[in-house]
């Protein structure tokens, strides 16, 4: 975790919700009045976000004390209470809405993610997050992944070589394009994995023949498809699938004997999980 960016987007996510104050709670709550409040799940679950809920209200809050209850990764049910904090009032409502969020958000991602990592949790492949993200809160996304039991891909443009569809049609074709990756990477001094997508068995086997690659992707291969080209490619490469993968047949494409799977609905589609803030005392 780069907790340089983690501080910044706590900072820039708590100005865009507080702006010039809040001034409810300024008008009717004393700057010095504290409050205890717990977490209330109200869904059913994986956790995640809890470490990060108490650095939004310690920031918020010098003196905070925050009791644990439940961890990041652990399950959860209605009901439940996560954690409990001693917090400023004011502080407290301030980061109300921002943790809620994040935390709805988190533990939905963690949830789907479970729930793809226990269809394959006897299998050797290993399910992959793509970029397929909220835009400014990738890090956070790809953290709940973790946190659910899968994995991360790349986390942008910047970390991988990937040559998927257009940028094989645009620079010429398979050879061309896997001859301009090394004389770039080469020219620039980069040590990047690449991986290639292929759309079918004739791509593949201009991948084959050419080399120079650390993965293949096939994507939407049709399972029959895919059991053949894992087979075809017999170790030399790293192999993943991508494309129109979901709950009811993740496991039979780990059955194939890919090596990965990339899963854009492991964020893309996941949801909220449903909890409350709620003030259980108030403390003058």
């Amino acid at each position: 975790m780069d907790f340089d960016l983690l501080n910044d987007f706590i900072d820039r996510a708590l100005k865009e919700d507080i702006g010039g104050g809040d001034h409810t709670s300024n008008a009717c709550i004393s700057e010095y009045q504290r409050s205890r409040a717990v977490l209330l799940i109200k869904d059913i679950g994986v956790l995640a976000g809890v470490d990060l809920a108490e650095k939004v209200f310690s920031k918020l809050d010098p003196r905070l004390k925050f009791k644990k209850f439940i961890a990041d990764g652990e399950d959860i049910k209605s009901g439940d209470v996560a954690f409990e904090i001693d917090c400023n009032t004011r502080a407290l409502l301030k980061g109300e809405r921002l943790t809620l969020n994040l935390l709805q958000r988190m533990s939905g991602i963690a949830t789907t993610s479970s729930r793809f990592a226990v269809e394959v949790e006897d299998l050797p492949v290993k399910l992959l997050d793509t970029r397929k993200t909220t835009p400014l809160m990738r890090f956070l996304e790809k953290w709940a992944v973790r946190i659910g039991g899968c994995h991360n891909y790349r986390h942008g443009l910047y970390d991988r070589i990937m040559l998927k569809d257009n940028h094989i049609d645009a620079s010429g074709g398979i050879q061309a394009a896997i001859y301009d990756v090394h004389r770039y990477l080469e020219e620039n001094d980069l040590d990047l994995a690449l991986t290639i997508e292929v759309r079918n068995l004739v791509e593949l086997h201009e991948v084959l023949d050419t080399g120079g690659v650390h993965r293949i992707m096939m994507d939407n291969f049709e399972l029959p498809l895919l059991k053949e080209a894992v087979k075809i490619i017999d170790g030399k490469f790293e192999t993943e699938a991508s494309g129109g993968i979901n709950l009811y047949n993740v496991r039979e494409y780990g059955l194939t004997g890919v090596d990965f799977i990339s899963v854009g609905a492991l964020t893309h589609s996941a949801g909220s999980l449903d909890m409350s803030l709620k003030i259980s005392e108030r403390k003058v």
